[in-house]
């Protein structure tokens, strides 16, 4: 019995689901695709319909002389992207539905399908053509796809999910990266006609008569001998719709692509309003909005959006909004009445956080452009939406405590203000008093200034809130910091002007400058420290490290007290990258960096590689926690300006170029690798010729034939890198002898180099070509056939070394365990990572962790064996291999059973195994996995001559089961 049998099995037992229809079907049966898409449920539906027709219309073919040809243009291929406009057209070309199930390709591909069938002129740009001359149809053909121009454009702009991937397929990453490049390629056309589509349809809102379009009968004429005599060209051909209908899309469409160009072209945003506005007449004028698709609350935003950014004041609105009142108060520069209403709406909340914290931007902006006025307007702002953020138990803005570093007595009083006004006497609820006391305890904790605090612990408000002993409690703590020095002066605007307090214990000094990660207050205690004593300060704590290449800069700094800070403040820094509280270390290199621009241009340079080796590091350390953002572009072009820098005698850290080309190889950014990278670099740095390889070879596949020149030249300094110097030595008998030296390496790099830079590599295809050149090194040196280790593209590297002597055995067999081990702790659930894996524990005797892998290849790829596992995942080889594992464990049972899954059932094995009476399995427990009847026979048959009646009736109990089942599906 065959495993085809068990597949059936596994479906006679759960419930029948109707067979989806398929592709080829609609082809051979003219009638289905309208039957099946009057279908309340269709399956596939017709979205995904589409999908398959233009798949299939679009695929290339293959000559006699197996060179890929274009898609033929003959009767299949043109009734399959028929097919498809004829299911767009049952759709009534609703964009948004479109939209949503088709990619940018696939939709561009099936307009430009129905411009080819609306007989729009070819070679012709649609904003040359006068739409009232054409045929009904083929204006409307147009339209719509400059309709879809326009709003790709507008949707391009939105920030996108990025959708989670699953196991890893190398033929899936070629085809979604060939998709993205297509969608790159066909938005960077579209807004360059952008204004040419806007035109086209400025031009139909000119049009007042009704529009037709394209239906399934229009279309199924184009397709016979009828279309010959003009019908689906005449002016009532297809589907009615009115011109206000259109003219209300087409408004809506142009509102969004101007109100996208607002923020470049000021101007833009009133083009925009005009047309929302004109959107919202005729909506209101319509009888009927069959044939208008829109988002009236995406409108009405717009239209709110468009109002307060053109100060428009329409009096046909009846409600004034919280939102037109709060625009119009700033339209009118009553700042302190918007103060007022964001008070009472702390107590409504009826505003959005997000609307008070763009007024607040707004405010901002306004400072920064010159307008002082508002500061003041600013600071009592963000007080206002901290008090809200407070009371909602949201987490208090790093605006609001900024301004709290600043503080004043003036501040404080507002503070309090606020507070009082935003809770309603005797009607707030527990919730909101327990978070204003919390509030209130933050307060206590952040001010630093006595006098403040006192304010604080002294109003009415704090004395109402908090219980007596959580009163208690921050009042001794008011105390306890009262009678200590306050060592956190009040911070002047620059940096270095913080005026050194009184001196107090050396030790106390130093314990808080160790503990200390504010930059402020390490200088603080170190201008305390030198007011006290003369003596180097760096040394207080032997865990302060700053790496061996910049120890000479920084104590070659004149000043004790300036070289004791930049070395504690960048030893610190170094160690908050260390544990990834980047926050902190951003702050002290920041503040590092500007203490050094003042005297030393050779330190600033060092100080700035730091920093980008902490955002390069912060930008991994978020993709490894899941995070599929890209690096922003001034990342990307900072790593590449470090990559190029040349400053003599400048003192540059190996780990920093090492970490910046494995950023490069992880974003993918391939073409600068290969393309733009100069030479001399490529020549010079190790680390920059590694990736440039890695880059090249990753490129090129999965074409073997393209990529073997660029997987030549990776596997040869790989070769070399695991290769160690021979020496020649003669013996005493007089014959020359061979000596490794494992020590010295040949290679560009130190094996314990490239394994360490091989650790920061994290992108899925550069891992799995090392894995694959590993393997292949490894086979090749082992030279054992039996317990080869398998690997994804083994085909492109070469299949022999001109001195394999040269090349260290047991370096090649430690790394590639190494690589596979790190490649899985980054995706547990790559199968291919996983069988390698396996392989490699099987290779060297380990067979029960070989199948524990084995089985997780299977689990990961048929969603924990509820699907049947691909044939390519277990294969002949694959099962052999877990049928040995079960073997040398002694779960005999367990060989019979993986015996039926060869593609040829091996009996002889089965046969030997059951023969074993010794077996750590569950032995006759397994039966009920066993369907195979001669399998079954052996059993009845081993068990009869050994006496066990019990064992015997189990498996011919089984053996009637399946010769029932079997003997049922011949005769259905």
């Amino acid at each position: 019995m065959s495993s085809e049998t068990t597949d059936r099995v596994a479906v006679s037992s759960r419930p029948s689901t109707p067979l989806q229809t398929s592709w080829f079907e609609f082809l051979l049966d003219g009638s289905l695709l309208e039957k099946h898409l009057q279908k309340s449920n269709s399956d596939p539906p017709p979205v995904q319909l589409i999908i398959q027709f233009l798949e299939q219309a679009s695929k290339p073919s293959v000559n006699e002389q197996n060179q890929v040809q274009p898609p033929a243009d003959n009767r299949r291929n043109r009734t399959l992207k028929l097919l498809a406009l004829e299911v767009a057209a049952h759709l009534k070309w609703d964009l948004d539905a479109l939209e949503k199930g088709l990619t940018i390709p696939v939709l561009n591909m099936l307009l430009n399908e129905l411009l080819c069938v609306s007989k729009v002129p070819p070679g012709v740009k649609h904003v040359e053509l006068e739409l009232s001359t054409l045929p009904p149809t083929t204006a409307m053909a147009v339209i719509i796809y400059n309709r879809w121009a326009i709003r790709t454009i507008v949707l391009s702009s939105f920030p996108e999910k990025q959708t989670k991937p699953g196991p890893h397929q190398m033929n899936m990453l070629s085809i979604v990266q060939q998709e993205k490049e297509m969608t790159e390629n066909i938005l960077t056309v579209l807004k360059e006609q952008a204004t040419d589509s806007i035109s086209v349809l400025e031009g139909a809102l000119q049009l007042k008569k009704d529009f037709y379009v394209h239906t399934l009968r229009t279309l199924d004429l184009l397709a016979s001998d009828a279309a010959a005599n003009g019908e689906t060209e005449s002016s009532t051909a297809g589907l009615r719709i009115s011109a206000d209908e259109l003219h209300c899309q087409v408004h809506y469409d142009l509102g969004g692509i101007f109100f996208q160009q607002g923020c470049t072209d000021q101007p833009a945003y009133k083009k925009a309003r005009d047309h929302f506005r004109r959107t919202k007449e005729l909506l209101a004028k319509l009888d009927s909005t069959v044939h208008v698709h829109l988002d009236e609350k995406r409108l009405a935003g717009y239209w709110n959006a468009c109002r307060a950014l053109t100060e428009d004041r329409d009096p046909s609105d009846s409600q004034n909004s919280p939102y037109n009142q709060i625009n119009g108060l700033i339209r009118a520069h009553s700042y302190q009445a918007v103060i007022e209403a964001f008070i009472k709406d702390n107590v409504s909340r009826s505003l959005p956080n997000s609307f008070r914290r763009s007024v607040l931007r707004e405010f901002l902006y306004r400072v920064q452009q010159g307008d002082s006025s508002l500061e003041e307007v600013c600071y009592k702002v963000c007080v206002c939406n901290a008090v809200r953020d407070a009371l909602e138990g949201e987490v208090l803005s790093v605006r609001f405590q900024q301004l709290l570093l600043r503080p004043s007595k003036r501040m404080v009083d507002f503070i309090l203000e606020v507070c009082t006004l935003s809770l309603e006497k005797d009607r707030s609820s527990e919730t909101l008093r327990r978070n204003m006391a919390t509030f209130m305890k933050t307060l206590c904790e952040t001010l630093e200034e006595l006098p403040l605090l006192f304010l604080i612990s002294s109003h009415k408000l704090f004395v109402e809130l908090l219980k007596e002993d959580e009163r208690k409690f921050v009042v001794e703590q008011l105390r306890k910091r009262s009678a200590t020095i306050n060592l956190s002066a009040k911070p002047l605007p620059s940096f270095y002007d913080i005026p050194a307090s009184a001196s107090v214990n050396i030790g106390q000094l130093e314990q808080q400058l160790i503990l200390l990660l504010e930059p402020r207050k390490i200088k603080q205690i170190l201008i305390e420290l030198h007011d006290v004593a003369e003596r180097p300060f760096w040394r207080v704590n032997s865990k302060w490290e700053v790496p061996p290449d910049y120890i000479n800069v920084i104590l070659g700094i004149k000043d004790n007290l300036t070289k004791d800070l930049v070395y504690i403040l960048m030893a610190k820094g170094l160690h908050c990258i260390s544990i990834k509280d980047f926050g902190h270390a951003r702050h002290l290199f920041s503040a590092c960096l500007e203490l050094v621009t003042e005297f030393s241009p050779k330190l600033r340079q060092v100080m700035l590689n730091e920093m980008l080796l902490l955002e390069v590091r912060a930008h991994e350390a978020m993709a490894a926690e899941g995070s599929k953002e890209r690096p922003p572009s001034d990342l990307v072009s900072r790593v590449r300006g470090y990559l190029e820098m040349r400053i003599h005698d400048l003192p540059l850290r190996q780990v920093v170029g090492e970490e910046c080309v494995a950023f490069m190889l992880n974003w993918r950014e391939n073409d600068y690798l290969t393309l733009q990278v100069p030479q001399s670099l490529v020549m010079n740095n190790p680390y920059i010729k590694l990736g440039q390889l890695l880059a090249s070879t990753c490129k090129e596949l999965p074409g073997p034939k393209e990529c073997r020149r660029t997987a030549k030249e990776l596997w040869e300094a790989v070769v070399q890198i695991c290769s160690v110097s021979i020496q020649h030595k003669r013996n005493n008998d007089g014959r020359v002898g061979l000596i490794k030296h494992r020590e010295s390496s040949m290679g560009i790099l130190h094996r314990s180099k490239f394994i360490t830079f091989i650790k920061k590599l994290r992108e899925p295809l550069v891992l799995t070509t090392l894995i694959s050149l590993f393997v292949r090194l490894h086979s090749i040196v082992r030279d054992d056939i039996v317990n080869e280790v398998t690997a994804e593209h083994l085909s492109i590297w070469p299949s022999t070394l001109s001195n394999i002597q040269a090349v260290d055995v047991e370096a090649v067999a430690v790394t590639v365990k190494e690589l596979v081990s790190y490649a899985l702790t980054l995706n547990p659930n790559n199968q291919s990572w996983i069988i390698t894996q396996a392989d490699i524990y099987f290779a060297t005797n380990q067979y029960s962790a070989a199948l524990n892998l084995y089985l997780q290849a299977g689990a990961v790829c048929s969603d924990f064996f509820t699907k049947a596992v691909p044939p390519d995942v277990y294969s002949d080889q694959v099962l052999k291999r877990m049928i040995k594992c079960c073997s040398m464990m002694n779960c005999h049972t367990q060989v019979a059973v993986l015996c039926q899954f060869l593609r040829e059932v091996d009996y002889m094995t089965a046969f030997k195994a059951l023969q074993e009476q010794n077996s750590h399995d569950a032995m006759d427990s397994f039966y009920e996995y066993i369907w195979d009847v001669t399998i079954l026979e052996y059993l009845t048959h081993i068990h009869h001559k050994r006496g066990e009646t019990e064992k015997r009736q189990i498996a011919v109990s089984r053996e009637r089961t399946w010769i029932l089942y079997n003997n049922h599906c011949v005769m259905n």
